[in-house]
This record gives structure tokens, C-alpha cells and sequence, in this order.
């Protein structure tokens, strides 16, 4: 199996199917699991199984982007409530060696009724198109990363995105490059500045980056696992999951 086809089946035993047995063989018995809450190895993982099936909990997979061993799933968790919200937006991202599952990487943002530019945290675009543009395209979302959200030349913005041509799916920005501009100004104004922005993981397939980074913001510790479309050379529309690192981990992987 391909390593889509891998994640994916593991994904399905484990919140579809409700299936340890299915999922056991999918799983490196080292597993190395970065979710705060879950302890690493596969067992912590497969013990879970019957916690999700009695809570009721359901997930919806919105977008599958594959970056060689690197497999990202774009969801939603509804009926999540015992994982910390009803609704919950995450991207979960898993590494593939030797035919399992061997590290996962997520983050989780209860998903709020209204936001500011009346988009979903996960609607919009889903198609994966222009693969060989994956490389230029990498490349430009990774230059708006250290330019713009990193603060390396932040002037250099519309390099990389047309001011007026941004779809918002962050539930506290509003379209275009003035949504973001605003925001950034507002987030300042209560003392959440971002002072770092380092990239820890980044997948590519076609018109999909993805990076999830590690920021400090407002001196505290924060993760930010963002998706940007491109579009003929420029990016286009942009959803994000966000949330604080915890200080104390079920397991001592950190949580990039």
C-alpha cells in the first residue's frame, strides 16, 4: 500500500470502524505519538479505540495531502466533547516507514459558530491540481512564512499573495491581505505579538502547502498548523489550526 493508503486505513479502523485489530498491524509498536494528551506507542493509541467508539465522537476528513512519507489529514471531530469541545478542527499528520504508521503529529481548535469572514475552518477548496508546480509552490509558501508571519522582510507581501484575493478560513481574520493586516495589528494591540515563527514540518503536493510551526506568541508557547492554496504563483486561500503547547505532555516527544 502506498502511504496514503496506509494512513488512511488506519484512520478508518480507528475512528470509522472502531477496529484495534484492523488498526494493529497499520502501527509501528513504537509509535511515536507528539498529541500532548496520549501516551507514545502504539498500545496508548489502540486502548483508545473503544474510549472514541463509547463517546460517540465522528470525523470528517476534508482534504488528504501526501508529501512522500508525510501524510496529512485535514478534519473535523464532531461529538468530540470529551476531547475538549463538541466540535473540534485538526490536522493530523502522519509519517510512514516500512509499510506502518511510525509518528503523529496534530493539532485541535474547537470550532466557534460564527467567524469573521463568514467562511468555515474547513470548507472551501479540496482538489489537489498543478503537481508540477509542488516544488515552486513550496518554495513560495515557505518565503511568505520567514517574509510575512516569521517578520523577516514583511514588506515583501505582495510577492507572494494579491492583497485583495485571500480566503479566509481563520475564525478571527477577515478576507484579503487587510484581514490579515488587521488582525496582526489587533493581536498586537493585546499583547499577542508573535515573536517566533520556526517551520517544523512541511508537506507539498500540488496546489496544498502545508507547515506547522512552532511560535511563541504573547511569550508563550503556541503551535500553528496552517494549509495555503496556491493559485498561478500566488496563494489564494488559507485555513489554520491553533493552539498553546501545554507545559506538561503525556510523553516526553514535545510536540513537534
Amino acid at each position: 500500500m502506498t502511504p496514503t493508503e496506509i494512513v488512511l486505513a488506519l484512520f478508518t479502523a480507528a475512528f470509522i470502524d472502531h477496529d484495534p485489530n484492523a488498526a494493529r498491524p497499520l502501527l509501528s509498536p513504537d509509535y511515536i505519538q507528539h498529541n500532548p494528551q496520549i501516551a507514545t506507542g502504539a498500545e496508548p493509541l489502540l486502548g483508545l479505540i473503544p474510549v472514541i467508539e463509547q463517546s460517540g465522537m465522528t470525523v470528517t476528513t476534508h482534504r488528504v495531502l501526501t508529501d512522500g512519507d508525510l501524510v496529512v489529514l485535514h478534519n473535523t471531530y464532531d461529538n468530540a466533547d470529551a476531547f475538549g469541545a463538541r466540535s473540534l478542527a485538526a490536522f493530523d499528520v502522519f509519517r510512514v516507514e516500512d509499510g506502518v504508521v511510525v509518528e503523529h503529529w496534530d493539532n485541535l481548535q474547537p470550532i466557534p459558530e460564527n467567524t469573521v469572514s463568514g467562511r468555515a475552518m474547513t470548507d472551501g477548496m479540496t482538489e489537489v491540481t498543478d503537481l508540477e508546480l509542488t516544488e515552486e509552490n513550496r518554495a513560495l509558501v515557505l518565503g511568505f512564512v520567514q517574509d510575512v508571519l516569521g517578520g523577516a522582510a514583511p514588506e515583501n507581501v505582495t510577492n507572494y499573495m494579491d492583497p485583495a484575493v485571500y480566503a479566509q478560513h481563520n475564525p478571527m481574520i477577515d478576507d484579503g491581505l487587510a484581514g490579515l493586516m488587521a488582525a496582526i495589528e489587533s493581536f498586537a494591540e493585546a499583547g499577542q505579538t508573535i515573536t517566533q515563527f520556526e517551520p517544523r514540518l512541511v508537506a507539498a503536493e500540488g496546489n496544498f502547502v502545508f507547515v506547522a510551526s512552532d511560535a511563541v506568541m504573547g511569550g508563550e508557547p503556541w503551535a500553528f498548523f496552517d494549509l495555503w492554496r496556491v493559485e498561478d504563483g500566488l496563494i489564494v486561500e488559507h485555513w489554520d489550526v491553533v493552539a498553546p503547547i501545554p507545559a506538561e505532555m503525556a510523553h516526553e516527544n514535545g510536540k513537534f
